[in-house]
This record gives C-alpha cells, structure tokens and sequence, in this order.
C-alpha cells in the first residue's frame, strides 16, 4: 500500500524528486538527514491523534494509523540494516515484506497513542545512528536478497524518503 521498499528499481527515489510528494533526496546534504528524520517524527503524533485515525480514505490506501505504524516499522528496519552494513563487511539484509508487517503487526487495531510514542523512539534511534556515521563509513555496502546494492549514503537518502512520504500520504 505504501511505498515498496524491497523493490529492484528503487534508485530513482534518491536521484530526483518525488512526483508525489515533491521530496528531493538528490539535494540532501547527509548532514541533515537526522534532523529531518526526527523533525518529521515530531509531525506524527499529532497525525496519530486524529479522531479518523483508523479511516481508510479507500480500500486499497492505509490508515494514518498504518501509515504511522509503517513508519515506526521504516525506522527500526533501517536502523538495523544501517547498524549490520556498520559492523559487518557487505551484509545481506533479511526480506521485509511491508504489507505482511502490517497485516501481522494489525497495524490498524494498535493503540495511535502508543504508536506515536513508539515511531518517536524508533525515529530518534535511527536518526542517532546516522549521526554517528563519519567519513568512510557512508561508503560501506549492504545488499537486499533481490541484489540491490546500498552504501549506508544511499541507505539514508533511500530511507529518508519514506517518512517524509508518508506524512505528505496523511496530510501531516
């Protein structure tokens, strides 16, 4: 429903802008990519305090609860990718089938309070990791079970993308 991200062709999201929500992670300096994860987790809870929170805009479109939920999802999976491609030379990341995370997390039966609290903590999490990559370490490689190759700069650029779009998704 969201954004698929263990696509083959995903490098065009970190090449040019977004058609949809106009997000350019071409132009971002890797400096910034902490702040904007956590300036767009400080967005959520007040997404996540809606009362249509649980409201499908269409059948095949998530909630602002799912698409929270995603997030959270977004920035733990990353995080820990980015912490293997760290401490491991070329790691293989494990599968992370989206839709089958939300349906078995029943994304849209969680408490939007508790997720709130949880896609902040998530979000700090991996906006301290980034923060801490220096030099050399954002060419350090990682690869998804399809081949897709990622350095932990592109690893950042790709993900950075995903919050940012899903809040432009929920009107946040």
């Amino acid at each position: 429903m969201g954004i698929a991200p263990d696509t083959k062709d995903w490098t065009w999201v970190i090449e040019t802008a977004c058609p949809e929500c106009g997000f350019d992670a071409a132009g971002l300096a890797l400096t910034d990519v902490p702040a904007l994860i956590r300036t767009n987790a400080a967005a959520w809870p007040a997404v996540l305090a809606r009362p249509d929170v649980r409201i499908r805009p269409a059948a095949d479109t998530w909630s602002a609860l799912e698409y929270g939920c995603h997030v959270r999802d977004a920035c733990r999976v990353f995080a820990d990718r980015l912490t293997l491609m760290l401490t491991q030379d070329d790691p293989l990341f494990a599968n992370w089938d989206q839709d089958e995370a939300a349906e078995q997390g029943r994304y849209g039966e969680q408490d939007p309070a508790q997720v709130a609290a949880d896609l902040q903590r998530a979000a700090d999490g991996v906006a301290a990791g980034f923060a801490d990559v220096r030099g050399e370490q954002w060419h350090r490689t990682g690869r998804r079970s399809n081949g897709s190759v990622f350095t932990v700069q592109t690893l950042a650029r790709y993900f950075v993308h995903d919050p940012v779009h899903h809040l432009h998704d929920v009107a946040g």
